[in-house]
């Protein structure tokens, strides 16, 4: 069940209804039965996963708290781990690791036969699992007390606003919040369906539109010039940032209708002025899981220099990994990491040469010119996330750096977009639509600033913004792109 789906559209108002007619103590039980059942409308076989992660994490959470012995603490460790990352291996990972391995025995003259697994590989898998990880990592840390009631602990790993991509959250705060009793609070409610409306607009009138362009053209690189693949990859960053902001949106506004607050998974991360400010805003639930649970543990920047460098180079190579079994993932990762490293090394080099040029900071002229190398950098990092191949990927750079600079072939270039006049003006529209409301944004939120206008004002824009979303939108029901990463 997709958030922008007929099906969704008619199954939260249900939920909703009946989680404020039923009295508080049993709301979990509706909320569970909900969660599963949305789960379900994707493949009802696969919640036998959910089960298995939920039952196998719950255990474990009861004997860590209890047991005081290292060994064994270390040993129901080990059995959440294996557990968990065991069935992420086997759905994501088996047949990339198979075939790696088959390709580089064959450099050596040897062959490698394995049998391929052809299974569909369950909705949010890596992000419901990441999630009950933490569970059982904060328990074992002494962090966290563990969830005596089992009810509740299914819900936390499969509460339905984020079960599927998110946010990440963590037991310390969700699972409190199922204790306690919300009342029906119009103000809270309906700056949660503001914020469900606004994720819409972002991922069906701006990332749909824009994937039109996109998929056209990555999926068929050999097609088109220089210009034309650089201005797919500037769509795709623009269409990855709608469709999983979007996504998130959705989720955090879904649950705060109920009186749950997420964590925020976004805060205008194009804005960033380096990459490690851009980690810090994108993707915020995934960063900071990366952070806490394999960076710190590794030793983080509290090693030496190398091994600081060595720290953030595996901790975004994972990332890579967990984002796909793909070499194009492996290689987006692991830029990231390079970038972070390079940042480092040539620091004392970039300050020289800031003031060489007069780029202090503060200054409108530094923050554009550091804001827009970011973007480059992650743009180009981009190219290897999007593309289907590394092939791809590498005919995708090598015709945007010998491109045409002509402008009738700029021009000529737009036409080959393979899109009409009107989708290409909206998306544009749209993008600068979002940007505005990213700079109210930037000094506190933007629903908070709505809130204060006086009721015309907020009639005119919010019946403005519906006739956009209602008229210009693309409604085809197209999966969120990090459905892919499960």
């Amino acid at each position: 069940m997709l958030f922008n789906s007929l099906h969704f559209v008619l199954f939260f108002p249900v939920v909703m209804a009946l989680y404020f007619i039923i009295k508080p103590k049993y709301r979990w039980v509706l909320l569970l039965i909900a969660s599963y059942y949305f789960y379900m409308s994707w493949n009802p076989i696969y919640i036998v996963l959910i089960l298995f992660s939920t039952i196998i994490d719950y255990t474990v959470g009861i004997f860590l708290e209890k047991e005081k012995r290292r060994i064994q603490r270390n040993v129901l460790l080990i059995v959440s781990l294996s557990s968990n990352l065991g069935l992420l291996f086997l759905f994501k990972y088996y047949n990339f690791f198979n075939s790696a391995v088959a390709d580089t025995l064959l450099l050596f003259g040897y062959e490698y036969s394995y049998s391929v697994l052809n299974v569909l590989l369950p909705v949010g898998i890596s992000f419901y699992t990441f999630q009950t990880l933490s569970y059982t990592i904060d328990i074992y840390k002494g962090r966290q007390s563990a969830q005596h009631h089992f009810g509740k602990f299914a819900l936390f790993v499969s509460f339905f606003p984020q079960l599927v991509a998110g946010p990440i959250e963590r037991s310390t705060n969700l699972l409190p919040q199922f204790d306690k009793e919300f009342e029906f609070d119009y103000q809270r409610i309906t700056d949660g369906f503001k914020l469900m409306f606004w994720g819409l607009f972002k991922k069906v009138v701006i990332a749909d539109k824009l994937a039109i362009i996109v998929n056209q053209v990555y999926n068929d690189v050999d097609s088109y010039d220089g210009f034309t693949l650089l201005l797919a990859t500037i769509f795709f960053a623009f269409q990855i940032f709608c469709d999983f902001s979007g996504y998130s949106d959705i989720a955090i506004g879904c649950a705060k209708v109920f009186g749950f607050d997420l964590m925020k998974n976004f805060q205008i991360p194009y804005y960033s002025k380096n990459i490690s400010e851009f980690w810090k805003r994108w993707h915020i639930s995934l960063s900071t899981w990366f952070r806490d649970y394999v960076y710190i543990p590794l030793g983080g920047n509290r090693t030496s220099k190398v091994r600081w460098y060595f720290n953030l180079f595996i901790t975004f190579f994972i990332s890579g990994i967990w984002h796909g079994a793909n070499w194009t993932f492996l290689i987006w990762g692991s830029l990231h990491g390079l970038y972070l490293i390079c940042a480092i090394v040539f620091k004392k080099t970039k300050t020289v040469i800031n003031h060489t040029l007069g780029l202090t900071d503060g200054k409108l002229v530094t923050k554009i010119v550091q804001i827009s190398t970011t973007f480059f950098l992650v743009d180009f990092a981009w190219i290897f996330f999007r593309a289907n191949s590394v092939n791809d990927a590498l005919t995708i750079i090598q015709r945007i750096t010998n491109i045409n600079l002509n402008p009738t072939a700029l021009v000529n270039s737009l036409y080959q977009l393979g899109v009409d006049r009107e989708t290409l003006i909206t998306a544009l529209l749209s993008i600068l639509i979002m940007e505005i409301v990213h700079l109210f944004d930037r000094s506190g939120p933007f629903i908070d600033k709505l809130n204060r206008l006086s009721t015309w004002k907020r009639c005119v824009i919010y019946y403005s913004l519906t006739l956009y979303f209602l008229f210009l939108g693309t409604f085809s029901e197209q999966d969120l792109i990090y459905f892919q990463f499960k």
